[in-house]
């Protein structure tokens, strides 16, 4: 199962949070308080991302974390990297991509398609658009015609996966 380990969900939580008030500066425990968060993680995944120049740690009384730049220019895919690492669907798209299955394989294909339109809706959904209407950005992320070239063959209205 493809999923977003706690880290990065609670990553995107806190960037959501500090997007929601251009030039806002949060604490840690402002956030885990807000969000019920457990403060150490938390405290982790804002490191993490400081590291990765997503957030800008700022010192004192009323410090905290800020947005290192425009929410607009920061990717989900950026945060869940910056967090978890690679997004890896299937050990076919590590970097010791071969198994026994390899030569007769008949859904590598099919997959590293799927795994590509992953890593391109991720990273097409910015920390701004995880306060828009959800419907609203999928539907213009994944219009038919995108889906049509990602998944050659199916009918339109028909769900593949």
């Amino acid at each position: 199962m493809l999923k977003l380990t706690k880290k990065a969900d609670y990553g995107l939580i806190a960037l959501r949070h500090l997007a929601s008030v251009p030039g806002a500066t949060a604490s840690t425990k402002d956030i885990a308080d807000t969000y019920h968060l457990p403060v150490p993680l938390l405290a982790k995944v804002l490191q993490m991302l400081t590291r990765a120049k997503i957030l800008q740690s700022v010192a004192g009384t009323n410090g905290g974390y800020k947005l290192a730049r425009d929410p607009r220019n920061i990717s989900a895919l950026e945060v869940v990297r910056a967090i978890d690492g690679p997004v890896i669907l299937t050990h076919c798209f590590t970097e010791h991509g071969t198994c026994e299955q390899s030569d007769n394989c008949t859904v590598r294909e099919p997959l590293r398609r799927v795994h590509e339109a992953i890593l391109e809706l991720l990273h097409n959904f910015s920390i701004t658009d995880l306060s828009e209407a959800p419907s609203a950005k999928l539907t213009q992320l994944m219009t038919p015609s995108r889906m049509a070239e990602l998944n050659p063959g199916v009918t339109p209205g028909h769900h593949v996966l």
